[in-house]
């Protein structure tokens, strides 16, 4: 076996590097045919792809009709099949071609799965079009019942049916399954089945002819069967060199995970081309374990139609090196980078937290809210969603009752700020200082700060947050009031809140599901589409250049107290908790995603409207060390995160309510978390 992929390989965290070739074919000409696929096969290679599908009866050609049932041709193909073996003994690949073969006195639209010279198996096509402008019956018969056979193939015994699965044993694991074209087109398609069975990575040739649409129901199918079996699904299509009597071709490739896009090759193009990325199996096996309900499916009526499939294993092995990750990582998992994306997400985001806010006001009877405004991102959009509740409920804006709480370390901005957001919006503003109340429940603590000692420690900084939240409690039952929470989902990953009495505590919490990296573009958002009046959107995208800061801490040096100095960048800890929580994904390969992601500034795409001052990169030694800290501090303050008060999940990305995505004792120990990020990170 060969030595464990450099921590720089996407090998070394459960990827696998996938093509999907098109040769440029002659009709009939299998020498030709042969020498275009094994062109493209050491073009793989070089590229590190370590599976490669090609398209549907590539070797003899798929619009040949008649010659299909010429032995001269058939003899040519095998001949070819024989070539590909001996000239393919020195190459990574595991490839898979379609071909016309003859078993017991019958002809077969096959995929032929090659690896270093080794035939591993040939495929039957289980479903022939014979409707429109296929007319395969005619020439061939239906692998439907050819299981548990073998035919002999370029001098090898060759495992023969549709109850193959390809698995390989070693530095490159793997389970893969091949179906044929019309194959995916049938309402219970093979790789279904073969997906229960364990397959992982689905591969589809295909010589489906393009017409007007037909491209957008082949992504269509192969995105739904990636999604329905958590699965990755690679397809390839006849393209350049078909006949083109009657039809004709485009050459369409894709590759699909879990019912997402990774890579789709261009159509039309006239000579032959390779489309590869990087397949996460990782995630397709945390996803399968997450979805209980898809082993579930194997019980289901259609099982028992399902074969029992033999394992043809073989070693597939990583390549050596260091090797770029092929395949698109957003910086930012919560804030997609497409803008039309981030558009749709954060009109749904901020209409689910103004629905989950509104009813729980309706269904309590009460009609009023109290909210405390800081100045800061978090206040703000809880602010705007109040606003838009009582919109929707048909209730006077004067209903929220809005306080400003300086402290010992407000700034002037910040408070300003608030005072222009808060009349802006039309709700009851007022102010309580609770400096004195502050000063006198540290005298009465006996705390040095009382004396005029400058010490500025946790009991000081969360007096501050006590009485905020203590104030605003007893103004809610003072006015019939719910209290509304402004903590995110950043800072209950990190336990950056203070528990009980506190930041941490609310009667509800739209902003509880929504994380800090997304919350300055529902801001921005609300300002450009919440049908606010200009000076109210002006002072919107004012707050968003504030520093996060809890402004419990006077500035020493004339600076404001900052959150991410302490706890790390909000970029770096919001992609941690996404992977972790939604994926399971062990340290070191979150530390590859993070690094593969953020250590060259000018790679991949960024979201709109992060302004260049804000766009940097982070090598692996700060990319590891707020990872250690982000574990450190997740497991710690779990407690927290077990007295959440109530708030609307919000992304796919999860939540962390122990009544919902997440759930943990809050006396776990984070020790084989960041032994496996010590061992397995440079």
């Amino acid at each position: 076996m060969s030595p464990r992929p450099s921590f720089f390989s996407p090998y070394a965290h459960e990827f696998v590097r996938v093509g999907c070739g098109v040769p440029a074919v002659r009709p009939a000409d299998p020498a030709a045919n042969a020498a275009s696929i094994l062109d493209l096969v050491q073009e793989a290679h070089a590229g590190k792809t370590a599976v490669l599908v090609l398209p549907e009866l590539c070797l003899s050609a798929y619009a040949i009709d008649d010659l299909l049932l010429q032995q001269t041709l058939l003899n040519a193909v095998e001949v070819e099949i024989a070539g590909l073996c001996a000239a393919s003994r020195d190459l990574d690949p595991l490839f898979v071609v379609g071909a016309p073969l003859r078993s017991q006195g019958l002809l077969y639209n096959c995929a032929i799965v090659l690896h270093r010279g080794r035939i591993l198996g040939a495929v039957p096509k289980t479903y022939l079009p014979n409707y429109r402008e296929f007319y395969e019956r005619r020439w061939f018969q239906s692998g439907a019942r050819v299981v548990g056979r073998t035919l002999s193939l370029a001098g090898q015994d060759v495992p023969f049916g549709v109850d193959l699965l390809f698995r390989s044993t070693g530095t490159c694991a793997l389970i893969a399954h091949v179906e044929i074209c019309e194959d995916l087109w049938v309402p219970n398609p093979p790789s279904g089945f073969a997906a229960l069975a364990g397959a992982e990575l689905l591969l589809n040739l295909s010589a489906s002819n393009i017409t007007i649409g037909k491209a957008g129901m082949r992504q269509m199918l192969s995105l739904s069967q990636s999604a329905r079996c958590l699965a990755a699904y690679a397809y390839s299509a006849a393209g350049p060199g078909e006949s083109t009597t009657d039809l004709a071709w485009d050459g369409q490739t894709g590759v699909f995970e879990l019912g997402a896009v990774l890579a789709e090759g261009e159509r039309f193009k006239p000579g032959p081309h390779l489309t590869s990325v990087d397949v996460d199996l990782g995630r397709i096996r945390a996803e399968r374990i997450r979805q209980n309900s898809f082993g579930e499916g194997s019980f289901g009526d259609g099982a028992a139609q399902a074969p029992t499939f033999r394992a043809v294993t073989f070693a597939l092995d990583a390549p050596e090196g260091e090797i770029p990750l092929k395949r698109p990582i957003e910086r930012f998992p919560y804030v997609p980078s497409d803008p039309a994306r981030l558009h749709q997400d954060c009109h749904e985001a901020w209409n689910i937290q103004v629905q989950g806010l509104a009813e729980r006001l309706r269904s309590t009877g009460l009609n009023k809210l109290v909210i405390g405004v800081s100045g800061g991102l978090d206040s703000t959009e809880a602010l705007v969603v109040a606003a838009k509740a009582m919109d929707q409920l048909g209730l006077p804006r004067a209903h929220i009752l809005a306080y400003t709480l300086p402290g010992f370390a407000t700034s002037d901005a910040t408070k300003a700020n608030a005072w222009t957001l808060m009349r802006g919006l039309g709700v009851t503003a007022a102010e309580i200082d609770i400096r004195p109340a502050a000063q006198q429940m540290l005298k009465d603590l006996g705390h040095p700060y009382a004396d005029g000692q400058a010490i500025y420690d946790v009991t000081f900084e969360n007096v501050q947050a006590g009485l905020r939240t203590d104030y605003l409690f007893r103004l809610a039952n003072q006015n019939g009031a719910l209290v509304v929470g402004t903590g995110d989902l950043s800072e209950l990953g990190l336990g950056w809140c203070t528990y009980g009495v506190g930041d941490q505590m609310s009667h509800y919490n739209p902003n509880g599901g929504v994380s800090k990296t997304l919350i300055q573009h529902l801001i921005r958002f609300a300002a450009r589409h919440g049908g606010f009046d200009a000076a109210t959107a002006q002072v919107l995208l004012d707050i968003l250049g504030t520093e996060i800061s809890p402004e419990l801490i006077p500035a020493g040096d004339g600076k404001p107290q900052s959150t991410q100095a302490v706890v790390g960048p909000y970029a770096l800890q919001d992609f941690n908790l996404f992977y972790l929580t939604r994926f399971g994904f062990k340290p070191s390969k979150i530390a590859f995603l993070a690094w593969s992601a953020w250590h060259d500034v000018a790679a991949g795409a960024w979201p709109k409207d992060i302004a260049e001052a804000d766009r940097r990169s982070y090598d692996l030694a700060e990319i590891k060390g707020w990872l250690r800290l982000f574990l450190t501090r997740f497991f710690a303050n779990q407690f927290k995160r077990s007295a959440l008060p109530n708030g609307p999940k919000i992304s796919s990305g999860g939540s962390l309510s122990p009544r919902g995505d997440w759930r943990m004792p809050s006396d776990a120990s984070a020790t084989a978390w960041l032994a496996e990020l010590e061992a397995n990170t440079p």
